[in-house]
């Protein structure tokens, strides 16, 4: 064991000392230490319940004969952080999250980890740490918020940011507008749509970190706390078995996760969370695979923002697993890989079933032949940038606009606000990226102001930034190289002619090439003449960060 570096032989009295002044006696003391790393603050509405969850986790440790130790990680909530300078910091948390967890494991040689995340950035930057000190680990999240009831339908907080977007047009009144806000987010839990935590902790139950049921059981169910037993029993087994995160997420297993993300149309942000993971496994992280599985995957099922439906849809539904079956069955997905179940995909999987056609389609009957997501090329994006296409009702659309191009987003949604964007136009918003904004911020105001307004099929919106997972419509983000490290986003003018193409998957910017030439060389508009001012730990961020094409994840020994 790990731990009895600190607590084994004559030399350690002092560290059982301290360990008594715990409160352990000596049976625990012997016991395997098992880590609980808790999510839990009164900011984050996913996170409030996670003392009650990690209540149950410790429980089923205790219960196989393990010792638990929980300790904090930081939580940043994307909606609370939207529209402002804390986005900055969002996901630039992922990074902090992993290294803190790094830094206590390490510190306190325990010898297995329990993760209990919730919200966005928390789970990538769980797994992240999870990967690069391969202990055995499991994780147990606090479950999706129930759906809101609003006239007479199903709402969620994205249908709240696309509401704000209708008063804005005239198309409904502040009063209409409040009486949503006090339904939208009616419990705990992450917020009910396929947004960037729910998509990412259904994810970790693909990749094969976090047992059935994971990524749908709805917060307030008493299921979720079974659930959460059952993980801190597991933990124990795993540590038994010998069984670590880099023998379950393999280069098969992130194949697997692209393949589910694809099916079930996941946010555009697990295109940043993935290579990151990969990275920490040592893994090889090719973008062009992105397509690839697209193409050969389809989406089986809407769930909002792309669809009516919602996560507590998706559970009784069947979940993840009926979700996993059904691509193992039509050879998919590789049901071959490790669990943390202590057994295959195939195996855990083998009785699952769809109980609603509706909520999970048949293969043969999705909803689009192709997966959720696409990655576009082209001379605006050489490395890629990405789109939610299975949110957009015709996924071979060509969109051909006229550029109003801004430098950040407060600008472009003042202008969007005021109805300064008409048919027709291409919003550009660059030094938004990981480098240049930094911290690449999430834009949901803009695109649901936009869908709210009812042009998000009739005007397309371009940033080097990143989108919510509650954005839909043509929205297409993470185009790199991003404008502060000299990318053509940069020279892109207010009148210039730009033109997407999905089915041949590219965004070009429709200007001659002598005239592009003589905008790179112009010094007004050179990337060195828009120096960003910030300090503490987002500078830092910014002199580490990678490209999006690469998770935007920090440089590591290799790449420094």
């Amino acid at each position: 064991m790990n731990s009895d570096k600190v607590k084994q032989g004559v030399d350690r009295a002092p560290h059982r000392s301290l360990l008594k002044a715990l409160g352990l006696t000596d049976r625990e003391i012997v016991k395997p230490f098992i880590g609980v790393v808790n999510s839990f603050n009164e900011l984050v509405p996913g996170h409030m319940h996670l003392r009650q969850i990690c209540e149950a986790v410790k429980a089923g440790i205790r219960e196989n004969g393990g010792t638990p130790f929980e300790f904090p990680c930081i939580a940043v909530c994307d909606g609370l952080a939207m529209g402002h300078e804390g986005m900055h910091f969002s996901l630039a948390s992922r990074e902090l999250i992993a290294d803190s967890v790094e830094v206590m494991a390490m510190a306190h040689q325990l010898d297995a980890l329990v993760f209990i995340p919730s919200c966005d950035k928390v789970v990538p930057g769980m797994l992240m740490a999870a990967l690069r000190l391969n202990l055995p680990a499991i994780f147990v999240s606090g479950g999706p918020m129930l759906a809101g009831r609003f006239e007479d339908r199903d709402v969620s907080l994205s249908t709240l940011f696309e509401g704000v977007g209708r008063v804005h047009a005239k198309l409904n009144d502040q009063e209409w507008l409040k009486e949503l806000e006090a339904s939208a987010c009616p419990t705990c839990g992450s917020c009910s749509g396929l947004f960037t935590a729910n998509s990412m902790n259904c994810l970790t139950e693909a990749l094969g970190m976090a047992l059935p049921g994971n990524g749908t059981i709805p917060a307030v169910y008493s299921q979720r706390l079974v659930l959460a037993k059952e993980t801190g029993y597991q933990i124990v087994e795993l540590f038994r078995q010998e069984l670590k995160p880099r023998d379950i997420i393999t280069d098969k297993a992130i194949l697997n996760g692209m393949a589910f993300d694809m099916a079930l149309g996941c946010s555009t942000n697990t295109i940043l969370h993935l290579p990151a993971i990969a990275q920490e496994a040592n893994l090889a992280w090719d973008i062009n695979i992105v397509n690839e599985v697209s193409e050969s995957t389809p989406q089986i099922c809407k769930i909002s923002p792309a669809g009516d439906q919602h996560l507590t849809d998706l559970h009784l539904a069947g979940g993840v697993s009926a979700v996993l079956n059904q691509l193992i069955q039509a050879s998919l997905f590789d049901g071959s890989v490790m669990t943390v179940s202590g057994v295959t995909q195939a195996e855990r999987l083998r009785n699952a079933k769809v109980s609603d056609p509706e909520v999970i389609r048949p293969l043969d009957q999705p909803y689009s032949t192709k997966g959720g997501l696409k990655i576009l090329f082209g001379d605006l994006a050489p490395e890629g940038a990405v789109i939610k296409q299975g949110a957009l009702a015709d996924q071979n659309l060509v969109f051909e606009g006229t550029a109003k191009v801004f430098d950040n987003e407060d600008s472009a949604a003042i202008a969007i606000q005021s109805g300064q964007i008409v048919v027709g136009d291409v919003v550009v918003i660059r030094y938004e990226g990981p480098k240049g904004g930094p911290g690449m911020r999430e834009m949901l105001g803009p695109t649901a102001t936009l869908a709210g307004m009812g042009l998000d099929s009739s005007v397309a919106l371009l940033t080097d930034g990143r989108f919510s997972g509650a954005s839909r419509g043509l929205s297409i983000g993470h185009i790199s190289p991003e404008a502060a490290l000299g990318g053509e986003i940069a020279y892109v003018l207010t009148g210039d002619r730009i033109r997407i193409d999905l089915q041949q998957g590219r965004i070009d910017w429709i200007l001659d090439e002598a005239t592009k030439e003589k905008r790179r060389r112009d010094p007004q508009l050179s990337p060195n003449k828009k120096p960003f001012e910030r300090k503490g730990y987002l500078a830092r961020y910014a002199r580490m960060v990678q490209s999006a094409a690469r998770g935007a994840a920090f440089k590591t020994g290799d790449n420094q």
